[in-house]
């Protein structure tokens, strides 16, 4: 059985999964499931961001090398993680069995103003001046999700995030780094060439709905729309995610 690797987007490291990735194996029944840190995230904070996407779908292979896990792989995918999907899907497909891309968007099919909706462009510019974890943070949790939890639950999570950032802080200069390299990625004009499945959230903040309405349309691919979800669909419903990989893997 392949092993599903889980890729997430600017800014973030493996531990903002959360307890998805233990949801998704137990609902999928996935074998194995891998959680990778892109270079300048999480475990790898030190190093330098790749400047193109296609270095960091390379660093994935090199990592997934040296621990032991051989192709073909699944990969599921959020955000600048799924534009990473999307190169490795071009440069190396007999490594790729199939993709779950969740609110993405890729030039040349989306215009800018919907894959960063304009609103978000003062609180990005905030990060970089200010860069103030705990308003960071706040301001990230604010924009990607609707998840419905109690003060003291949201109070828990924004503290659990900002130790993240504490230990393995994220630079000024990789931040660039990534932003540079999702700015300037270019899709091929052609569908992937691996099936892929579409996730969206209707109520997405960041990223408009209409970006994986429009792939969907032109890869002639399945798409499933949370109704309530924002950018952070796994963050939000998890368990909503995990069910629509298991349906569509046995359809």
């Amino acid at each position: 059985m392949s092993t599903w690797v889980l890729l997430r987007g600017l800014m973030r490291e493996a531990r903002h999964w959360g307890d998805f990735p233990a949801q998704f194996q137990k609902i999928t029944g996935a074998q194995k499931v891998v959680t990778l840190d892109f270079p300048g995230n999480g475990s790898l904070h030190a190093q330098a961001s790749p400047t193109s996407v296609a270095g960091m779908a390379e660093s994935c292979r090199s990592q997934l090398e040296r621990l032991g896990h051989r192709p073909p792989y699944n990969v599921l995918a959020l955000s600048l993680g799924a534009m990473v999907a999307v190169s490795w899907s071009e440069r190396h497909p007999q490594e790729l069995g199939r993709m779950v891309l969740i609110n993405t968007s890729l030039a040349p099919y989306n215009p800018f103003y919907q894959r960063m909706r304009p609103r978000n462009y003062p609180g990005l510019l905030r990060f970089l001046v200010f860069n103030s974890i705990p308003a960071r943070e706040r301001s990230v949790l604010h924009i990607t999700s609707n998840k419905q939890c109690t003060v003291q639950q949201r109070t828990a999570l924004l503290e659990q995030w900002e130790s993240y950032a504490g230990e393995c802080p994220v630079s000024r200069t990789n931040i660039l780094r990534q932003l540079s390299a999702a700015a300037t990625f270019r899709a091929a004009p052609v569908p992937p060439p691996v099936p892929v499945l579409l996730l969206s959230g209707k109520q997405d903040h960041l990223v408009n709905v209409k970006c994986s309405l429009t792939l969907a349309q032109r890869w002639r691919c399945e798409i499933r729309l949370h109704p309530t979800a924002g950018h952070d669909i796994p963050l939000d419903d998890g368990e909503w995610v995990a069910k629509q990989v298991k349906d569509w893997l046995v359809a």
